[in-house]
């Protein structure tokens, strides 16, 4: 059985600079607007496509980069 791909990753960008990454199952509007209280004025830009919880935990794991 296929694992459901329902987790985005995402970065929180406050012009070019990233300030935060992170992983939701939720619609990205809403985590952007609950982290608009810490990072006034920045925005979530997705990476990548949707994938498993999984995937999603071990890309967070290393720090929202790539695998070597």
């Amino acid at each position: 059985m296929a694992k459901e791909r329902n987790t985005i990753k995402y970065h929180v960008k406050c012009g070019n600079k990233i300030v935060h990454r992170g992983i939701t199952d939720r619609p990205p509007e809403e985590r952007e607007r609950e982290h608009q209280k810490d990072f006034p004025g920045c925005r979530i830009v997705q990476v990548g496509r949707r994938t498993t919880r999984e995937r999603a935990l071990e890309w967070e794991r290393r720090g929202g980069k790539r695998q070597a």
